[in-house]
């Protein structure tokens, strides 16, 4: 079981909250995993658990603290999703400044953890994923998740080996976006799935889709150094 920590933005001194699940024999490299909107949910937490078991120490990071700070709300999600708490959430991904504000927490976990050091992300997260490849230092390989904002970086070529995983029915991703981005990265994998949004989180969960997914994601860890050390050794 993980627990909370405080990480430290490399840029201005913020403090910010994130969940350290580490591992309990072999290491196989660090993970930083991009949360969507919903912060890091109990869900997040239960998933950064499970990959320290497969031998990856994981930091989940709390991307909106600084918002949630001005709004005196700081602390872990309690619920998985909150429709009450939707227009808030919304909001801060809208108004995330994305080198200031969240690049800036997903460096600063990078930073924390020995290499190698992976990445992936969802929904929200899936694109924050996205432009961690291209703009942050000390990653090895980064898997995202049905980012829908990967459209409009994708001049943000990535700098890492990367993949992404899309649902064949997320109405947020549609089919001409698809297109657009393997027209863009003809050789970057592009895994489909007979599933809608979010299929890996508790909201719109499709076991197969979920299941293989994270298989692959883990072959891709594991291709670029992934291996099974201790002592967190690269």
């Amino acid at each position: 079981m993980g627990e909370p920590i405080r990480l430290t933005s490399p840029r201005d001194g913020f403090e910010f909250d994130a969940y350290h699940a580490p591992t309990m024999d072999a290491r196989r490299g660090g993970l930083v995993v991009c949360h969507a909107i919903w912060g890091v949910t109990p869900h997040l937490r239960a998933l950064a658990d499970q990959f320290a078991e497969d031998g990856y120490e994981t930091i989940v990071p709390s991307l909106f603290d600084r918002q949630l700070e001005l709004d005196g709300a700081r602390g872990f999600a309690e619920r998985d999703t909150d429709p009450a708490l939707y227009a808030r959430q919304n909001g801060y991904a809208e108004r995330a400044a994305w080198g200031a504000e969240v690049l800036d927490g997903v460096q600063a976990a990078i930073d924390a953890l020995a290499p190698p050091v992976f990445a992936l992300g969802f929904c929200f997260g899936g694109t924050v994923a996205w432009l961690a490849a291209s703009r942050c230092t000390g990653l090895s390989a980064v898997a995202s998740y049905y980012g829908g904002q990967i459209i409009d970086y994708l001049d943000d070529a990535p700098k890492v080996p990367t993949l992404l995983h899309l649902g064949k029915t997320d109405e947020l991703i549609p089919p001409a976006t698809v297109a657009a981005i393997r027209e863009a990265y003809p050789e970057m994998p592009v895994h489909e799935y007979d599933a809608g949004h979010a299929f890996v989180a508790p909201n719109g969960f499709h076991a197969d889709s979920a299941r293989l997914s994270r298989l692959r994601t883990l072959q891709l860890f594991a291709r670029n150094g992934g291996g099974n050390n201790r002592g967190g050794e690269p």
